[in-house]
């Protein structure tokens, strides 16, 4: 799955732990999920959309769909 956390996270100026802490997850996961290394449970990509103001489809896609 590919999303555009990084860039919306940059945009705000907030570091991995930042969004980590508004998040409750670590700094690590953070990290795995803008490196695709993890994809986040529906519960967190809820927590994620809300946080950025976006609906969901606008931070994550399939990679298959692009």
């Amino acid at each position: 799955m590919r999303n555009r956390l990084r860039e919306l996270r940059s945009e705000r100026g907030w570091s991995q732990a930042e969004l980590g802490l508004r998040l409750d997850v670590s700094r690590q996961s953070v990290n795995a999920i803008e490196t695709g290394k993890y994809d986040p449970s529906l519960p967190l990509v809820f927590r994620i959309a809300r946080i950025f103001e976006l609906p969901i489809e606008s931070i994550f896609s399939d990679e298959a769909t692009g």
